[in-house]
């Protein structure tokens, strides 16, 4: 995985049903390579999947430098995934996908919108900006109404 030339999976894109560790485990490979690019392994994205499963962040990017194959990447991850109930992970992945940002993080994610796509305020979360970023299709969401 070379991030210096193509793009990480989008968050959307599962591994072992997760939602992120897809995108995360691409992060891990060009860091392992050293072609990471303007990627982060270990940002607080990546941070809130190793924390919904209980992994290492060193430890696994450790196990992605060793891996021989995806399959053994694989098969480091199914342990900590299968300590989840399906329930577990169906609730983890829509929260974490329909999470906006807040404070700080939001003046941020504002900012780059406005580089990005400045007329799709209908995006208001990290992975659908990621998406748009990546020249990837995002569909067009309603927008509520604020009081």
């Amino acid at each position: 995985m070379d991030l210096t030339k193509e793009f990480p999976r989008s968050v959307h894109e599962k591994m072992h049903g997760i939602v992120q560790l897809a995108r995360t485990t691409d992060k891990a490979k060009a860091t392992a390579n050293g072609n990471v690019g303007e990627y982060h392994y270990n940002c607080p994205m990546d941070q809130a999947v190793f924390s919904f499963l209980g992994i290492d962040h060193e430890k696994y990017l450790d196990a992605v430098k060793n891996a021989k194959s995806d399959q053994d990447i694989l098969a480091y991850s199914a342990p900590f995934v299968h300590k989840k109930t399906d329930a577990e992970i169906e609730a983890w992945n829509k929260q974490y996908l329909s999470n906006e940002p807040t404070g700080d993080s939001l003046e941020y994610f504002t900012k780059v919108r406005g580089e990005i796509a400045p007329d799709r305020t209908d995006v208001t979360t990290w992975p659908d900006l990621l998406d748009l970023d990546e020249k990837r299709a995002v569909p067009i969401r309603k927008q509520t109404a604020t009081a």
